[in-house]
C-alpha cells in the first residue's frame, strides 16, 4: 500500500514543484523591472528612423524634470515636462507602454506640442528613472496619476484643462484610472490598445507566446503578485473601472493586434457608460496605430478633442 501511495506522491510533488518553478520564472519575466528598453517587435522596425527622429525632437526640446517623493529614493518618481510654446492652459499627461519610459512616446509628445499642450510625461512604476521593482501593469501606477494631475493643477492656473492619454500598458492604466474620483480639470482620457484585465492579458499570452494553459500557472502567478505587489491579478480591471467612469473617453485599437487582441477594445468599450467613441484601425497591429498613419491619428484626435476637451470649460 506505501509502494503504491509513493508511486502517486512523487509525480504529483514533481508536477508541484515544476509549477511553483515555472510560476516564479513567468513572475520576474513579466513583472520585474528592467533597466533599458527591449527592441520594438518585428513588424515595427520599419518605423525605426521616424521614430528616431522624434525621439530627437524630444532630446533637444527644452523641458523640465518633476518628481514625486523627490527625496526619497524608494518611492521617487520622475517625469518630464515639455512646456508648450506659446503659454497654454491645456496639458496632456502621457503613460508610456510596458518596458518603455517617457522618452519612448516622444512621438505623441511631439503630436500634442503642436497642438498646443504642455505635456508631462511620467516613468511608471518600475520604469526608466522612477523607482520601482516591479512592473504593475497600471493598477498601482493609477495613484501615482492621481498625484501627477495634482501636481500639473498645484503648478498652473485656475482653469487647467487636462487630458489624459496612453498607449498599450499606458492605455490600460488609463482605464483603470478612469473609475477614480478625478478632479474637474481632468476633462477627457485617450486609451490607445489597452487591455481589459491583468487577468486575462497573461492568460492570453500564456496561451499565445508559451503554450501554456491557464490553470495550474496563472493562479500561482496572482498569489505572487498578491504577496509582493499587494493585489491578486484577478481583483483589478480595467472594466471595472471604465463602469464608474465619467469622462468622454476615445478608444483607439488596431485591428490586427495579437498582442492585446481588438475584443478587449471593444469590451472596454461596452463598459463604459460615459461619452465615448471607438475607432478600430484597420491593419494596425499592436501599438501600431499611430505609425501606418500619423496624420490621420492626429485627425481623429482633433475630432475627438473638438467635441469633448476644447468645448469644456
Amino acid at each position: 500500500m506505501k509502494k503504491k501511495t509513493l508511486t502517486w506522491t512523487l509525480p504529483l510533488i514533481g508536477i508541484a514543484a515544476t509549477s511553483l518553478f515555472a510560476s516564479e520564472r513567468l513572475f520576474n519575466f513579466a513583472f520585474k523591472r528592467v533597466n533599458y528598453v527591449p527592441e520594438t517587435s518585428a513588424d515595427k522596425q520599419k518605423y525605426a528612423d521616424a521614430y528616431y527622429a522624434y525621439v530627437d525632437w524630444y532630446q533637444a526640446v527644452s523641458k523640465e524634470k518633476w518628481y514625486l517623493h523627490e527625496h526619497d529614493p524608494k518611492n521617487r518618481m520622475v517625469a518630464e515636462y515639455i512646456p508648450a510654446e506659446t503659454p497654454s492652459n491645456k496639458t496632456v499627461i502621457i503613460s508610456h507602454g510596458y518596458k518603455g519610459n517617457g522618452e519612448t512616446m516622444a512621438n505623441f509628445a511631439q503630436m500634442y506640442h503642436r497642438l498646443g499642450f504642455n505635456v508631462l510625461l511620467p516613468d511608471d512604476r518600475g520604469h526608466g528613472e522612477s523607482a520601482g521593482k516591479y512592473i504593475s501593469f497600471g493598477w498601482l501606477d493609477r495613484l501615482d496619476y492621481l498625484q501627477w494631475i495634482q501636481q500639473v493643477i498645484d503648478r498652473s492656473n485656475a482653469d487647467v484643462k487636462i487630458l489624459m492619454f496612453g498607449v498599450s500598458m499606458g492605455g490600460a492604466t488609463m482605464e483603470m484610472l478612469s473609475g477614480e474620483s478625478l478632479p474637474p480639470q481632468v476633462k477627457a482620457i485617450i486609451a490607445d490598445c489597452g487591455y481589459s484585465s491583468i487577468e486575462a492579458e497573461l492568460t492570453y499570452l500564456l496561451k499565445r507566446q508559451f503554450h501554456l494553459p491557464k490553470y495550474p500557472i496563472e493562479p500561482l502567478v496572482s498569489t505572487i503578485s498578491k504577496r509582493r505587489l499587494g493585489y491578486y491579478l484577478g481583483d483589478v480591471t480595467a472594466t471595472e473601472q471604465l463602469k464608474k467612469n465619467k469622462r468622454p473617453i476615445l478608444f483607439i485599437h488596431g485591428e490586427k493586434d495579437v498582442y492585446v487582441p481588438v475584443g478587449m477594445a471593444y469590451e472596454n468599450y461596452a463598459a463604459t457608460h460615459a461619452a465615448k467613441r471607438l475607432w478600430i484601425v484597420k491593419n494596425a497591429s499592436h501599438a501600431e496605430s499611430f505609425w501606418i498613419n500619423p496624420t490621420r491619428y492626429q485627425a481623429h484626435v482633433e475630432e475627438f478633442l473638438e467635441t469633448y476637451f476644447d468645448a469644456q470649460d
